[in-house]
């Protein structure tokens, strides 16, 4: 089973507009009422919660019926997440404009629009098809969806299931080592010993200067910098998004089905902070690899070609001509690397996808080299 969140907009008239935003608001305003609540009880039984609080919160918000028990459920999702997450117990508050919708209960798609049940009755809204056509061909399984305001549009965030096969390793076909980096976002090569640059410079230049533009505004210490700290932010985040999921659909629609991609498990990449230099840390190690992985596995699996994640260990010290290993092989600072034993050279981040596509080949043989 295969799990994504589908983010669909949807188009709202004037004249529905008061009622989308009345009914977002009084379930946030609910949720950090009940979360009051839980955050002095700790209860976080459902059926306890519900027992207690249903009929209050039906009352004094005014909540529907599946309404007010969706506000119990996420709630306690917001507060088992945060505990599941390490954090320590304190207040959860809701402070962003959504409201959770369960299928078939409170929200629907019946001729081509969205029905979305709102404190003041259902309404139809169309929706924007580019790009979502494949969620509406009937094999995905809706799930509960989240209506979100943002950027002065609408949204359903739809939490979409489908099962699908695994990778049969004997109808692998073609490899492809991916080495991910900074100056190269993405380095690979393949089955047919082809090389591709995905180049990162732009990428790096253009977080630069939203770094200082932070720094800049931290030191104001303004309510009108702080506002726009985060504005700024949120838009760094939607960039570094749009370019992983550029290069992943890059990715998978260049090689075939039943190509097996190798990357690096970068899981403890932020601990490589201490040994960068701090000016360089943050362009350095904050790439939203993770997020690359998550986009590339299940663009993969929809495609028909899987991924696997190995140990990164000496994949940029090692010669995929010979296999001597050692540090002085890559110089990192001229981004090349040549061999000590049998001098072969090439760049540092050609040599990490080879070494990876190598592990691939292994994997194929073995079935253990990914973690």
């Amino acid at each position: 089973m295969s799990t994504i969140t589908a983010k669909i907009q949807i188009y709202v008239p004037y004249e529905h507009t008061e009622m989308l935003t009345k009914t977002i608001q009084t379930y946030r305003e609910a949720c950090n009422y009940l979360s009051v609540i839980v955050f002095q009880t700790k209860e976080l039984r459902y059926r306890t919660l519900h027992d207690l609080y249903y009929r209050e919160l039906r009352s004094r918000f005014g909540l529907k019926s599946q309404m007010a028990q969706s506000v119990i459920r996420t709630v306690i999702a917001r507060y088992t997440s945060a505990r599941s997450n390490g954090h320590d117990w304190s207040l959860v508050k809701f402070k962003r404009p959504e409201y959770d919708l369960v299928w078939h209960r409170d929200y629907a798609l019946n001729d081509n629009r969205f029905s979305v049940n709102t404190l003041d009755g259902r309404v139809k809204l169309r929706y924007k098809r580019k790009g979502m056509q494949h969620f509406f061909d009937g094999t995905w399984k809706w799930g509960t969806a989240k209506l979100v305001y943002k950027h002065k549009k609408w949204f359903l965030h739809i939490s979409m299931t489908k099962e699908f096969s695994e990778l049969d390793l004997t109808k692998v076909n073609h490899i492809v080592g991916i080495d991910l980096g900074i100056n190269f976002l993405a380095t690979t090569y393949d089955t047919q010993s082809q090389t591709m640059f995905y180049p990162g410079r732009t990428v790096k230049h253009k977080r630069g200067q939203y770094k200082v533009l932070r720094k800049q505004l931290q030191m104001r210490q303004t309510p009108s910098a702080r506002k726009r700290l985060k504005e700024i932010g949120s838009r760094e985040n939607r960039y570094v998004t749009d370019v992983n999921h550029q290069i992943t659909k890059a990715l998978v629609e260049t090689y075939p089905k039943g190509t097996l991609f190798v990357i690096e498990n970068l899981k403890g990449v932020r601990s490589a902070t201490e040994k960068v230099c701090v000016r360089h840390r943050y362009v350095s190690v904050s790439w939203a690899f993770h997020q690359f992985r998550e986009m590339l596995e299940y663009k993969a699996q929809l495609n028909g070609q899987g991924v696997i994640a190995v140990d990164p260990k000496y994949t940029s010290q090692t010669c995929p001509k010979c296999g001597h290993i050692e540090r002085a092989n890559r110089n990192k600072k001229m981004h090349t690397f040549e061999c000590q034993a049998c001098h072969y050279r090439s760049n540092d981040d050609r040599i990490g996808a080879m070494n990876l596509y190598r592990k691939g080949i292994e994997y194929i043989g073995t079935g253990t080299a990914g973690v």
